[in-house]
């Protein structure tokens, strides 16, 4: 099958303005890298994903989700197959002490309304750029939080397209992982507990993260987040830092000077660019310390020819 005739099945699944062929992901990365997407399609409705994900399935089309790509990094190559984006799945809705939040929504959005509602236990979000998919593909947490804290259960989509709904508990959400990742499952919605707490000591806690977020972090840079997991009994960052790799790089990617845990775009970086700087980070720091560093980030696609 052609990159054209999974275009047209794909328009009579989804409305045909919401399908580009050939289409940048530098525009929806956080790194403003990568290549070509052959097929770009953005579902209205859980329906609408649920038919694209059997239809990708039936005809052994490669899929990739795309989230809010905070969390990513894409080949200059691009990536074959289609990919798929739940941006325009966002709904976010509140019922007491339980928000439901659609895939695409922004946890951090999801953070903002629980917060200006008097519901606490969502305040560690504040400053997570990522979708809520993306959010418990990899149980994000940040200041002592993780969503594993407030979950309640998660419907999720099967590589076949079956929908099914996780409890927290089949979930397996651990540090940075779940089962969702695990077994390649794709985030529709997602039902959270939280509790009423003091409107003050809540918007305390937010200015409190966000100050620390905003001082701490290279967000005047394009970049992929933390790209390093905690190594058990270390800090990536402190071991980067220590390691003396603040400024440096490759081409125009490089270990950022105010958070040794960030490797930033400084504008005209290739993503091979931001890959070698990876790779060289890691090298480094496994000859002075003797520790192996874990991907936080996920890397797509393929290479250049």
């Amino acid at each position: 099958m052609t990159i054209k005739r999974w275009a047209e099945d794909l328009a009579q699944i989804v409305n045909p303005k919401n399908i580009k062929i050939n289409e940048s992901l530098k525009t929806y990365t956080m790194t403003k890298l990568g290549g070509n997407a052959d097929v770009f399609v953005l579902p209205d409705t859980e329906d609408e994903a649920q038919a694209i994900v059997k239809y990708a399935h039936e005809h052994e089309v490669p899929l990739l989700m795309l989230g809010n790509g905070s969390n990513m990094v894409v080949r200059d190559g691009g990536v074959r197959g289609i990919v798929i984006s739940f941006a325009n799945l966002n709904e976010i809705r509140l019922d007491g002490e339980k928000i439901y939040a659609q895939s695409g929504a922004l946890i951090k959005e999801v953070s903002r309304i629980a917060a200006s509602n008097s519901l606490t236990g969502f305040e560690f979000a504040c400053g997570i750029p990522g979708s809520v998919g993306g959010a418990m593909a990899m149980n994000a947490g940040a200041y002592g939080g993780e969503i594993k804290d407030i979950i309640v259960d998660c419907t999720v989509l099967t590589k076949e397209g079956e929908r099914l709904v996780l409890s927290k508990e089949e979930l397996e959400l651990s540090y940075r992982k779940s089962i969702i990742a695990k077994n390649d499952y794709l985030v529709l919605s997602s039902n959270f507990q939280l509790e009423k707490g003091n409107q003050q000591e809540i918007n305390e806690k937010v200015a409190d993260l966000t100050f620390k977020r905003e001082s701490k972090q290279p967000l005047e840079y394009p970049s992929a987040g933390s790209v390093f997991k905690r190594p058990p009994g270390y800090f990536a960052g402190k071991l980067i830092q220590d390691s003396g790799l603040q400024g440096k790089g490759v081409g125009g990617a490089e270990v950022s000077t105010k958070h040794a845990g960030f490797i930033i775009n400084k504008g005209n970086a290739t993503a091979t660019d931001y890959i070698e700087t990876i790779k060289m980070v890691q090298r480094v720091v496994k000859e002075n310390f003797d520790v192996d560093l874990e991907l936080e980030v996920k890397i797509v696609g393929e290479d250049l020819n």
